[in-house]
């Protein structure tokens, strides 16, 4: 055989397709695919904006006051609100008696008063503060105490059984389903109106929340200590307090410092059906007309959330670490 004719044998290689016409091909696929999500989108947006102007439509419709026609006085009620005399909003506030006091309820500020000790006094609107923050409290430590062996039992790497898991868990859910307003106002026809009510019902629900961020904590944790606790001989309890505990404690105690920040808003909400504190005050202001009461309150409640928002914020921080609040890159 001649080296012609081994040339001839040889196969002819394929050639290759041009990297520039794969990229193209590529890049019309993929515009494609999103002209294709886009309208698809624009199409899922179309059915929602006509459904919403429907069920408004039908709204209007079924409402005696017409929606739309009342719409232009929708401000009125607030104009209602304004004070007179901006002054007396910082009366009310520290219960400051008032040159447009006439013998109403409006301007009354100085009777509000709770003295303590000879003419010292706190003003009214501070202790019905500090009775909703005490509600908050209260609720959060009752709710943190039953939240915490809820989740252990609850948990898929720490529960003894699974059927005391499953139970765990539909207990947790039964008490988180209901708004702490319908708990309370429950509550409230069966103990009357007062703080208690308010407690149990927020105590029920935190229960219920905490005990599901709990119980992630605890399946997330690390299992060579309960291991090393098991090859020891350690019960459940033993391995529950010396090999779970420890690790999730921070974040137990970072949840609980953020639904105490939820509680407190809830404890304002829950005064407005007969839950004490400074809700209940602010429904009867806001109800009555008292522009200068109601800036006081809103006020007040304003500065509250934020300074006890800060303070839950920077305890976290001290308790979890730095480290937690940052990005990770």
């Amino acid at each position: 055989m001649t080296y012609a004719d081994t040339q001839q044998t040889v196969p002819s290689a394929q050639p290759k397709p041009a990297v520039g016409a794969n990229a193209h091909s590529i890049r019309a696929d993929w515009e494609k695919m999103v002209a294709r999500r886009r309208i698809y989108t624009l199409l899922g947006l179309g059915i929602l904006f006509a459904a919403f102007m429907a069920s408004v439509r039908f709204a209007d419709e079924s409402n005696a006051g017409h929606f739309f026609e009342r719409l232009p006085h929708l401000f009125d009620f607030l104009s209602w609100l304004i004070p007179k005399d901006w002054s007396d909003v910082w009366r009310a506030l520290f219960d400051i008696a008032s040159p447009n006091d006439k013998g109403g309820e409006e301007f009354n500020f100085a009777k509000g008063r709770v003295y303590v000790w000879g003419s010292f006094y706190i003003p009214e609107y501070f202790e019905l503060m500090i009775t909703t923050i005490n509600i908050a409290i209260m609720s959060t430590i009752i709710g943190f105490v039953f939240a915490v062996p809820l989740s252990f039992l609850a948990a898929r790497n720490f529960s003894p059984s699974w059927p005391l898991r499953i139970v765990a868990k539909r207990v947790m859910e039964f008490l988180r389903a209901f708004p702490e307003i319908v708990i309370a106002g429950l509550f409230a026809a069966v103990l009357s109106i007062g703080p208690v009510s308010a407690i149990i019902a927020v105590s029920l629900h935190t229960i219920g929340a905490l005990g599901k961020l709990f119980y992630e904590v605890v399946e997330n944790a690390d299992m060579k200590s309960d291991e090393g606790m098991r090859a020891v001989g350690g019960n459940w309890f033993e391995r529950v307090r010396f090999a779970a505990i420890p690790q999730v404690m921070p974040n137990f105690a970072s949840y609980a410092l953020l639904r105490l920040e939820i509680n407190v808003r809830a404890s304002t909400i829950i005064g407005a059906v007969g839950g004490g504190g400074i809700g209940e005050e602010l429904k009867l202001s806001i109800s009555r007309g008292f522009g200068a009461k109601t800036v006081a309150l809103v006020l007040l409640l304003f500065i509250t959330i934020v300074a006890v928002d800060q303070f839950s914020a920077w305890l976290r921080r001290k308790l979890v670490g730095e480290h937690a609040f940052l990005l990770q890159h």
